[in-house]
């Protein structure tokens, strides 16, 4: 099996905020993590990265949240989809001004 591409979007929330999302199968895990998925998926707000969850190699499953790095323990795309969405709405509800 080849590396194959599920997703990759780029969401407007407003004329500041977008969102970056890029999913891929992988025929086996990267260093670091124990499934079979890359991604890199980050929230933009005014040109700056206030929200990312990656897995790049090495590092394993993580996430960037109010400029802190910390484990992410992934289960499924779809969850990892939810978990971030649950976090854009949590870092708008937290940053009104923003």
């Amino acid at each position: 099996m080849k590396a194959a591409e599920l997703i990759c979007t780029r969401i407007a929330y407003s004329e500041s905020a977008f969102a970056e999302l890029v999913l891929w199968r992988l025929p086996k895990p990267i260093k670091g993590s124990s499934h079979g998925f890359k991604y890199r998926l980050a929230y933009a707000v005014r040109r700056e990265y206030v929200l990312r969850y990656d897995n790049e190699m090495g590092k394993g499953d993580h996430r960037h949240f109010d400029g802190k790095e910390s484990a992410y323990i992934f289960t499924t795309p779809d969850q990892l989809i939810a978990d971030f969405q649950d976090d854009i709405a949590r870092w708008n509800h937290e940053n009104p001004d923003s």
